[in-house]
């Protein structure tokens, strides 16, 4: 059994259009969402063995903190470009290089790749992944390698908004 959580980046900030994009950092809102997405996280009981994050600087954050929620190691994140810059088949090579000895896998990155990946791999129709939405999928499988179309089984699928007490904050 293996289990993937697709994340997409908590909300960022555009008050600076002369920012590379990668450089852009989170909003007041996605400092606000990110701890509490984590804390969901945590509640749950869900911990990783590896975190695989874009370098894009909103997504190292939005890594860091759910990160720290969940009581893992930041110096053990891993950042990707090939998140940064991924389509579906990128997103797929990296999930199927994992090593076998991770379980529990996050990987933390953005749209519209990250709903399309979501749907592609649980053929099931989410729409939209918002900022700091969490796609929690899981797999009947022995390898990451075993990874494809319609293999996963939505755990859930959660995000800041679906939470009025929260936004309301």
């Amino acid at each position: 059994m293996k289990e993937l959580y697709l994340i997409r980046h908590a909300k960022s900030s555009w008050s600076n259009p002369g920012l590379d994009d990668i450089e852009r950092p989170l909003n007041k809102r996605g400092k606000r969402d990110a701890p509490f997405m984590g804390s969901r996280l945590k509640k749950y009981g869900v911990r990783p063995d590896m975190v695989y994050t874009s370098p894009a600087k909103r997504a190292r954050k939005t890594a860091g903190t759910i990160a720290e929620c969940v009581g893992y190691p930041q110096e053990r994140i891993q950042q990707r470009g090939d998140i940064y810059t991924a389509d579906m088949n990128k997103l797929l090579l990296v999930v199927r290089q994992t090593e076998n000895r991770i379980r529990r896998l996050f990987l933390v990155g953005h749209n519209y790749v990250l709903t399309d990946f979501a749907e592609y791999l649980t053929n099931e129709p989410l729409g939209n992944v918002p900022t700091c939405g969490i796609v929690g999928i899981a797999f009947d499988i022995d390898g990451w390698h075993q990874v494809g179309e319609a293999g996963g089984h939505l755990q859930f699928f959660d995000y800041p908004k679906r939470h009025p007490e929260h936004s309301r904050k």
